[in-house]
């Protein structure tokens, strides 16, 4: 890749396994040829290192995710410019993106400290009954393309925090900002066999995870990616009774009602909808306007939308980037033609922009979408705002409810009985009321239904990677 980093040694293509780089070239450091083996490699090496990294003082560990999160700040340019150009999102964004990627290291460094027991009241005399929380062990990391360093981030900081080992598999489209990540890690100080990650091709995926999933040493799995990877994760893991933290795939509505400020609705779908050009799990994917606001909306967005600079991620100017690859491009023209042959209006946008490039699609509004849409029912994972008609709170809330999904779901009212009613009622697990910018270290992320289970970020977000063990103390009195 030619890119211009201060660190040139951040630009890596091997695997990380028990602290050395290495791939099919590696020749005398360690050859591997085969995805398969490097996995089992990994297995090894995390299994070997996890009795010294749990039994290290839980401050000595937060000291070492410190130091990372520091070397993470310290190459935020570099880093932002490595995500910009392998997954296409605009430098802008991918600069955001390494500071929320540190949030996580600096956040869990900080709970790492915090994973207390407890004491518990002996019902006779004599015994001491406690509840010790301890790592479950081996973790096994899987990450998406959108974000490559906050996922991997997100799940990598707690796991150590916690006192286990990890392997992992970066996505096979942005496997670079892993590796850069996983550099900087080891000069903070993760000792050999802690951190270990294995990078394959879409087709030999399923080889590096098949083996995580077979191995009993392995006892967590953490995904984030789609619901039907997360359910066979599932039923893979079910003869070794893996832990499982799946983040997976959503179909966020967008409700706006009558008396919300326009303003500030049309301001937080631009913030919640376009980010990286759409292609986020929590993005908005149904947008709902009552009635009496319907038209008004749809000229604010379409305006706000029409205005938006496409271009490539170098471009400083660039608002929207390139799809991740023509796969994503040929959902998004399908979801769009579907609409369009159903009824739907195009507002702006609503064509390739094939003189960019062939992974570039016009930001686009769509009036008049109805539920028979593939839009409405699947995730288009692309610049599209399909807006829907709706006539009052109880319909609205069967519609945003009337999906098997449950990651974020967003409204604007300015009924504060309204707000409480509508954010008790909708079947999600991350719920923005007048709020698009919902993301945050503090705050658990995780969805309901088959959006997934676990929650990762804020106090609860360690809890994942510890178990708790019983122990009883007798002969006391």
């Amino acid at each position: 890749m030619s890119l211009d980093l201060t660190r040139r040694d951040l630009i890596l293509a091997d695997h990380l396994i028990d602290g050395r780089w290495c791939g099919a070239a590696a020749g005398a450091r360690f050859a591997v040829t085969d995805p398969a083996d490097g996995s089992l490699a990994a297995v090894d090496a995390a299994q070997r290192a996890l009795p010294a990294w749990r039994a290290k003082p839980a401050r000595e560990r937060a000291q070492v995710l410190k130091r990372w999160h520091a070397a993470i700040l310290a190459h935020q340019e570099d880093l932002g410019r490595l995500i910009s150009r392998e997954q296409g999102k605009p430098l802008a964004e991918g600069r955001g993106e390494i500071a929320y990627a540190a949030s996580y290291v600096e956040w869990f460094a900080e709970q790492a400290v915090r994973a207390n027991g407890e004491v518990i009241p002996a019902p006779v005399g004599g015994r001491r009954l406690l509840a010790l929380r301890e790592p479950v062990g081996v973790v096994a990391v899987i990450t998406p393309w959108n974000f490559p360093a906050a996922m991997i981030a997100r799940k990598i900081a707690p796991a150590l925090a916690a006192g286990c080992t990890v392997v992992g598999k970066p996505a096979e489209d942005t496997p670079l900002t892993s590796l850069a990540l996983a550099r900087l890690a080891q000069e903070a100080g993760v000792p050999d066999g802690v951190l270990n990650l294995v990078t394959a091709s879409r087709a030999q995926a399923a080889a590096v995870v098949d083996v995580w999933l077979a191995d009993a040493r392995v006892r967590k799995i953490s995904f984030t990616g789609s619901t039907p990877v997360g359910k066979h994760l599932a039923r893979a893991s079910a003869d070794t009774l893996k832990r499982l933290s799946l983040e997976l795939g959503g179909n966020a509505p967008f409700l706006v009602f009558d008396d919300a400020d326009l303003d500030a609705a049309v301001q937080g779908l631009m913030a919640s909808k376009f980010r990286n050009g759409g292609q986020t799990c929590v993005c908005p994917n149904r947008i709902y306007v009552q009635d009496g606001v319907h038209d008004a909306f749809v000229d604010k967005l379409a305006g706000r939308v029409a205005a938006l600079k496409v271009g490539p991620a170098s471009a400083a100017d660039s608002q929207i980037g390139p799809m991740i690859n023509a796969r994503a491009v040929d959902k998004i023209a399908r979801h769009v033609e579907d609409a369009v042959a159903q009824g739907a209006r195009v507002v702006t946008g609503g064509r390739r922009l094939e003189a960019l490039g062939p992974n570039y699609y016009a930001p686009t509004v769509l009036a008049g979408a109805t539920p028979r849409m593939q839009l409405s029912c699947e995730e288009t994972f692309g610049p599209v705002a399909p807006v829907f008609r709706f006539r009052d709170e109880a319909e609205v809330l069967a519609l945003a409810n009337d999906t098997p999904f449950g990651l974020a779901a967003y409204f604007y009212t300015r009924d504060i009985a309204r707000a409480h009613r509508v954010a008790s009622a909708l079947e999600s697990g991350i719920v923005g009321v007048n709020e698009g910018a919902i993301s945050t270290d503090v705050a658990p992320f995780g969805g309901v239904k088959e959006s997934g289970y676990g929650r990762e970020g804020s106090v609860h977000g360690l809890d994942d990677y510890l178990q708790i063990k019983y122990v009883c103390e007798g002969g006391l009195g």
